[in-house]
């Protein structure tokens, strides 16, 4: 095995502050950094001067090309290579050129990337520009090293048109709220503020040959039909379990693609379900944690198809097993490293910490429907709700200590003391003494504080995770302004944090429970409460059309009110062809494979009854086993003639037509359903020999 180098090779294919020392002058990279620390303006000069120490770097490393790598509103990330040569001279050779213009602006069309009306057809014309605060890097594939700048991406009349414009917005805005708050509180020193995460990445890996036999996983990225095996994820033996050589040299190599890329790479694990894996990187800005998982999941799949292997991003890739998701770790830093959301050792004491929390969980409990919008899509209706993942009603889990503390300042406005740390007993007298926490773990809390950050923990696996941190970064700050807003006109500054901590925690305590959010009880304790309950990714939306919501994102400049109702029409246009596009293949492939092959079954059945009656021998298993196949292929083929009929009705409907997303939920999938059904059935009675596509033991225990 090949020893990798981790220090040596860490970032080599980043332009980071390094390669910034190494390859501008001291005037420029001075000049960048104030670019990028004050978010000032780039002049053109240093732009060329950035551009061209850039492109040297490059080309040195092996670059031909650049591109404006940015992240439209289709969920992937999006690109258009140029190359660096220059136009040929009179003598025929050629120059490597990269300009300061091309570094900061692009112009790729924007008429056929989801714009939810923003931009008609004919208009083209869309803006790249560069965002400064995150690196370029390279990424070295097939097509040779790609010079990856990050961009954002705007159409002609200024609206955005991708995940990272409002991205940034929303970060300048908590920046500015939060600095504002810390004045307020006597900070003086602390100059920004700056939203910090960490994205947690499941995923599975499946046998690349098998999952090339199953067309709904090549069409879809998930099964449509299939039963689970004998053994699943019952005896928890996959979860931490030994990995597998395969799998571990899939994970060396992940790890070497993204170390080279300057994403640090931390834990590694098997999850819960058979085949499911997790990545987890060190937390970092909230722009580059974006970008640095866009990266991941590219990175991911990538290495995979090397490997002979298939990384499934999808939800829920299989029925029966534990879907995949992400785990977004948020929390607020200072440029001097203060950790907002740090509650120290006497967190009773802590009135920063304790103030910061209030608004905290005050922003969550108002905007709890802006929150469940961020983590919804198609594939997280499968997930979420179930043991699996955590419930649809958010809710904020603060551990006993915090509970405690809370419930305090509610009765008396003050807090007298914190719990402390006790030493775990494990029984053995040799071991270490280990301090435990004053407060567990909630594993089905959809936000939850864990110590310094708040995890928020429902967001599917294959979504951009700019979407919650927009959300959060946006309610947070609204909190942090009401706060400012009474603070600075108070008389006694002192007395009235205490009352704002007070009335937020008296106010929003409805939205913490610290219980199993699993359970029939805190469903109906919810409902009582008044906590909302958003059962789908269609009924979320509603979130983004609500008056209050609009005018909380219009007024601190996050969106505009086309923006913002832009995304939840081009939400609603993906669920109806999302599930179009899965009607079909199920239909396709039930039609030309499966419904075929049990026909070829029962004529074999047939045969074999008439065979034994014809040698007068016991034929009676196999007469049940024919009539029961047969039982299920009639209502497969009544499912199947009922699915194309509403999926056919379904492609004549206006898919800009708010009303066709809910024409799919509620007529198409629940004929998808019944299409399964049956030959979920036929699969546990046919002979596997027969049987047309690979099962999901093939699946799931091949890899």
């Amino acid at each position: 095995m090949n020893k990798i180098d981790v220090e040596k090779i860490y970032g080599e294919n980043v332009f980071d502050d390094r390669k910034m020392k190494e390859y501008l002058d001291d005037e420029t990279y001075k000049t960048l950094h104030k670019t990028i620390d004050e978010g000032l303006e780039l002049d053109l000069t240093t732009a060329d001067k950035i551009a061209d120490a850039m492109k040297k770097w490059a080309v040195e490393k092996g670059a031909t090309h650049y591109t404006h790598w940015f992240q439209p509103l289709t969920g992937f990330t999006a690109e258009k290579q140029d190359s660096f040569i220059s136009a040929p001279k009179k003598d025929g050779s050629i120059s490597m050129e990269f300009s300061g213009k091309a570094l900061v602006k692009g112009e790729p069309d924007a008429s056929s990337f989801p714009s939810g009306g923003l931009r008609a057809t004919f208009e083209a014309r869309g803006y790249t520009a560069w965002d400064c605060t995150s690196p370029a890097f390279i990424r070295e594939d097939a097509l040779g090293g790609i010079l990856c700048i990050p961009t954002v991406f705007c159409s002609y009349t200024g609206e955005a048109l991708d995940q990272k414009t409002p991205l940034l917005r929303s970060m300048e805005l908590i920046n500015k709220e939060a600095i504002r708050l810390l004045r307020n509180l006597g900070n003086t020193t602390s100059k920004r503020v700056t939203p910090y995460v960490g994205a947690e990445q499941e995923y599975f890996l499946i046998d690349r040959q098998t999952y090339k036999k199953r067309k709904d996983l090549v069409y879809t990225g998930r099964t449509l039909f299939g039963v689970m095996p004998p053994k699943g994820q019952e005896l928890d033996d996959h979860y931490y379990g030994n990995i597998k050589e395969r799998v571990g040299a899939f994970m060396r190599d992940v790890d070497d693609n993204l170390w080279r890329l300057g994403i640090p790479a931390k834990t590694q694990h098997n999850e819960v379900a058979p085949g499911q894996h997790e990545l987890a990187p060190i937390y970092t800005q909230c722009n580059m944690a974006v970008d640095q998982n866009q990266v991941i999941m590219q990175t991911l799949k990538s290495v995979a198809h090397r490997h002979g292997l298939k990384c499934l991003l999808s939800e829920k890739p299989f029925a029966g097993v534990n879907g995949s998701g992400k785990h977004n770790n948020w929390s607020l830093v200072t440029d001097d490293k203060i950790n907002l959301i740090d509650p120290g050792k006497n967190p009773h004491e802590n009135i920063q910490f304790l103030l910061i929390l209030s608004c905290v969980i005050a922003a969550v409990d108002k905007h709890a429907d802006l929150l469940r919008e961020s983590a919804a899509n198609i594939g997280n209706d499968t997930r979420l709700g179930s043991d699996e993942a955590p419930p649809n009603i958010i809710s904020v889990f603060i551990g006993t200590e915090l509970e405690d503390i809370i419930d305090q300042i509610i009765q008396t406005k003050t807090a007298t003391h914190s719990g402390s740390k006790e030493k775990l007993d494990t029984g053995v007298t040799f071991m270490p003494n280990v301090s435990k926490d004053v407060t567990d773990r909630n594993r089905t809390s959809p936000f939850a504080f864990t110590g310094n950050k708040f995890e928020f923990r429902m967001l599917g696996s294959m979504d951009s995770i700019a979407p919650p941190n927009i959300v959060l970064n946006t309610i947070v700050a609204e909190s942090f302004s009401e706060a400012s807003d009474i603070i600075e006109k108070a008389n006694d500054k002192d007395a009235t944090i205490n009352e704002i901590i007070h009335n937020n925690f008296k106010n929003h305590k409805r939205v913490i429970f610290n219980g199993n959010g699993y359970s029939k009880e805190w469903e109906e304790e919810a409902k009582r409460r008044g906590l909302p309950n958003i059962a789908n990714m269609l009924d979320s939306l509603e979130a983004l059309e609500n008056d209050d919501n609009i005018e909380l994102f219009e007024k601190f400049g996050v969106f505009s009110k086309s923006e913002i109702i832009s995304r939840a029409d081009i939400q609603r246009e993906l669920y109806a062809k999302l599930t179009n596009i899965e009607a079909r293949v199920m239909i396709d492939v039930a039609g030309k494979h499966i419904i075929p092959a049990v026909v070829r079954y029962t004529r074999e059945l047939a045969d074999s009854v008439n065979s034994l009656k014809k040698a007068k021998v016991d034929y009676r298993v196999q007469k049940e086993l024919l009539e029961n196949v047969s039982a299920l292929l009639a209502d497969t083929k009544k499912a199947w003639d009922e699915l194309s009929k509403v999926t056919d009705k379904g492609g004549s409907l206006n898919i800009e037509d708010k009303q066709t997303a809910f024409y799919y939920r509620d007529i198409v999938r629940p004929a998808m359903k019944e299409l399964r059904n049956p030959i979920d059935g036929l699969e546990m009675i046919v002979d596997k020999s027969i049987w047309p596509m690979p099962s999901y033991g093939d699946l799931l225990f091949d890899s």
